[in-house]
């Protein structure tokens, strides 16, 4: 059976640039964590991810920089974990650098 994004409790693996662009635009709100694996910082949210994926409406979407790096060239991605949020299919916050699940769930919120 399938699910919609729309109940997705994981994050979803980003595998190109159209499954990033056709995620942005079918779902409300949208969290793309961009990571890599040597990045400790990375590590260090990847929990947060994973609990925002779960206990929010927002779709949590993983972009791996290293296997997608002209996907993330091309969103101007400089470094890791950089988050961006999307409301309506339009970008509407960008954040660089571990943050706290509160501050994440507070973004979320705002744009829901």
């Amino acid at each position: 059976m399938s699910r919609s994004t729309a109940d997705q409790t994981e994050p979803i693996h980003v595998e190109d640039e159209a499954h990033l662009d056709e995620l942005v635009a079918d779902n409300a709100v949208v969290l793309v964590d961009y990571y890599a694996d040597w990045c400790g910082p990375c590590k260090m949210l990847e929990p947060t991810v994973e609990e925002i994926a779960e206990e929010t409406d927002a779709v949590v979407l993983k972009v791996d920089i290293d296997a997608l790096q002209e996907l993330a060239q091309d969103r101007g991605i400089r470094s890791v974990p950089t988050l961006e949020f999307y409301a309506g299919g339009e970008q509407a916050e960008r954040l660089v650098g571990v943050q706290d699940k509160a501050d994440l769930i507070a973004v979320i919120d705002d744009l829901s």
